[in-house]
Order: structure tokens, then C-alpha cells, then sequence
């Protein structure tokens, strides 16, 4: 390992500084959840698990990649927000550990990776056990979860309650801002829910991406297959546990038995298929309460539409009065000219009642004009009635 890089405990790193720039190191825990911190750059990761350039590249945080999950021969290619992992059948390597949102996945995996019970005991221990409690030792060992599939637990489990959360903290800001909006129409509270709006719809298509991956895969046998490390490490050790085990006889036996089921269950995906299908109901539900979100704010919108209608409806009246107002003033205005012309008319001395029918007739003209309007504006509905 130390050709790879220079490698520091993981619990001496409490006390540094969080890097600032683009962060090359990787944290590395192997089956007993031991952390070690390597500082290497990418082509000794690559030399490391043994993958090509191109999957490495997905890993890389400058690049803005999909929510991905990659089966390889060797490893698994962990793309998920920002748990960015290449996890092999003995080891995981965690990218940026001293990042806040990756730190407490470090310490989620310390714990759960560790076998317990009679699969992490030790060989001395093993020979001194009676025949029966070792066969049902080795029995355990061969039905306990594998390592790769636990580290994928934990890194599913970890998105979708780092999702679930987010959700839950939008709609804590969502749901009262929208009730707001719906009670006060105000510049303030529209630019409110414009930015939670826009929030939830990125967060929408980080947790739609992270919902298709899963379903991807779950469409996909081989897929699926693929990311059985542990079984593929099995068939392909059979042969080197032979020559190489102290305890032959023992060794012989159990890979036989890991050869029978290996082929057993080379189709058998059900294990993983369990597992992936209870995070993607999860993600699923996550993604069903965006989906009410989006609904509930589309429905706000409808309503403040529907209120900014009437307003405007409102105000096409009070016009429509003030437009009236002012063509019976016009016609006041237009009789006042007639009158007030310097014209001589014979008419004008010795009848003074002339005036008075004069403003009678015009009143009436002016009321005339002003219900036919406003008769007018609610056939066609204009105003309400």
C-alpha cells in the first residue's frame, strides 16, 4: 500500500482543516472497518481496483455526472450526489472523507462493515471449535451478507435519508409560504415562492435521477448480477485457495461447497433485488412528495390566477363607470358650448323655461348612454352582474 501513496490513520484527521481546493484523497476501509486516508492521484486508484480511465472520470467533482450506479468485473462505481465510492469485494474507497456531508458515511461504514459473530473469528479459534459448531460457522458464513452489498447499503441508505431530508426541510418552507401567498399577494411573498419553487425543482430532478438509476437496474438482470463481486471472487479463487491454504482439507471442502453455490445461485439475484427494491420505494416516496409539492403550488397558483382575474375584472369595471362618467360629462360639456356661443337667437329673451328643459333633456341623455353601457358590458361580461 505504500506505493500507492502516503497513507494517515483515519482518526489523526479530526484536527485538520477542510481542503479548500479540489480534494485528491480518498478514504480506504477494508473488512474490519480499519480507515486509513490516501493521498494519491487518480492513476494510482486506477492501478489500485483496476478500472479504466473513463469510469474513474465519473467520480471526478468537477465533472457534472448523473446519479450512477456501474457494475465492473471487479468493483462497483458509486456516483450518488456526493457519495462518490469504488467499492471492490475487500475494501471501499470513500472520495473526499473530510467533506461534512461524507463524514458521517466514514463512520456509518466503520460500524456495519465489521463481520460479527462466527464469521470474524479467527483461524486459531476455528480449529479449537467442535465439527458441529464449525459447519454451522461456515453455514453462516456462506449465508452472511456480502461485503460489496453492505457498503451499498450503507451509501443507499445515506442518499436517501440525505434526499428524504432535504424534502422534508423544503416543504417545512414551502407549505407555510404558500399558505401566506394564498392570504396576501405581495411582491415579497411571489419572489418567496419563486425561489422555493425553483428549489424543489431541482431537487425534483436530483432525486428523479437517483429514482431512475435504481429502477435501471432493477429492470436489468445482468446488471444486477454484475455487482456480485463477492461470488465472482469465489469462482475465480477456487484454484489459489487449493495451493496456497495452510489448512488444505478444510479449505478443499469449503470451495467446493462456495463452487456448488456459486452455480447455484449464478442466476440467483433476489438478495440484491430485495435490497434495491426497498431503497427505491423509499427514493419513490421521496419523489411523491415533490410531486404533492409541485401539485399543491400549481393549485396555489391557480388560485392566485383566479383572484389576480378577479382584480383585473374589478378594475375593467371602475373603468368602464369612469369612461361612462366622463362621455355624460362630454355631452354637459358639449350643450354648455352650444349655449355659450356669442350668436344672437331671437329665442333667447323672453324664454328663461328653455334652460330648465334644456338640463332635464340632457340628464336624460346622460342616463340613457350610461345604462346602455353598462347593459352592454354585462352581455358581454365585462362586469358582473
Amino acid at each position: 500500500m505504500g506505493r500507492d501513496g502516503f497513507l494517515v490513520p483515519v482518526e489523526s484527521q479530526a484536527s485538520l482543516v477542510k481542503k479548500t481546493a479540489v480534494s485528491t484523497s480518498w478514504v480506504l476501509l477494508d473488512q474490519s472497518g480499519k480507515g486509513t486516508i490516501l493521498d494519491v492521484d487518480k492513476y494510482a486508484i486506477m492501478r489500485r481496483v483496476h478500472i479504466h480511465a473513463r469510469d474513474l472520470r465519473i467520480l471526478d467533482p468537477l465533472l457534472s455526472y448523473p446519479s450512477t450506479i456501474l457494475g465492473r468485473e471487479k468493483v462497483i462505481v458509486l456516483n450518488l450526489e456526493h457519495i462518490k465510492a469504488i467499492i471492490t469485494a475487500e475494501e471501499v474507497l470513500l472520495r473526499d472523507p473530510l467533506d461534512d456531508n461524507v463524514i458521517p458515511i466514514v463512520e456509518e461504514l466503520q460500524r456495519r462493515l465489521p463481520l460479527t459473530g462466527a464469521s470474524s473469528k479467527g483461524r486459531g479459534e476455528e480449529e479449537e471449535q467442535p465439527a458441529g459448531v464449525r459447519d454451522e460457522a461456515e453455514n453462516g458464513e456462506e449465508n452472511e451478507f456480502p461485503f460489496e452489498f453492505r457498503a451499498l447499503e450503507v451509501a443507499l441508505e445515506a442518499i436517501c435519508s440525505f434526499l428524504d431530508a432535504c424534502t422534508r426541510e423544503l416543504e417545512a418552507a414551502a407549505y407555510p409560504a404558500l399558505d401566506e401567498l394564498t392570504s396576501k399577494i405581495s411582491s415579497r411573498n411571489l419572489d418567496r415562492v419563486r425561489r422555493l419553487k425553483s428549489s424543489m425543482t431541482r431537487l425534483t430532478n436530483r432525486v428523479q435521477k437517483v429514482r431512475d438509476e435504481l429502477e435501471q437496474l432493477l429492470d436489468d438482470d445482468e446488471d444486477m448480477a454484475d455487482l456480485y463481486l463477492s461470488r465472482k471472487l469465489a469462482s475465480s479463487a477456487a484454484p489459489n485457495w487449493f495451493f496456497s491454504s495452510p489448512t488444505i482439507g478444510s479449505k478443499i471442502s469449503r470451495t467446493s461447497r462456495a463452487s456448488t453455490q456459486t452455480v447455484r445461485e449464478e442466476n440467483d439475484i433476489e438478495e440484491l433485488e430485495m435490497l434495491l427494491e426497498a431503497y427505491f420505494m423509499q427514493i419513490d416516496g421521496t419523489l411523491n412528495k415533490l410531486t404533492t409539492l409541485r401539485e399543491y403550488i400549481d393549485d396555489t397558483e391557480d388560485y392566485i390566477n383566479i383572484q389576480l382575474d378577479n382584480h383585473r375584472n374589478q378594475l375593467i369595471q371602475l373603468e368602464l363607470f369612469l369612461c361612462s362618467g366622463t362621455v355624460c360629462v362630454s355631452v354637459y360639456s358639449l350643450v354648455a358650448a352650444i349655449f355659450g356661443m356669442n350668436i344672437p337667437y331671437t329665442w333667447k329673451e323672453g324664454h328663461g323655461y328653455v334652460f330648465k328643459w334644456v338640463v332635464i333633456l340632457t340628464g336624460i341623455l346622460c342616463v340613457s348612454i350610461l345604462v346602455s353601457i353598462i347593459s352592454y358590458a354585462r352581455h358581454k361580461g365585462l362586469v358582473g352582474s
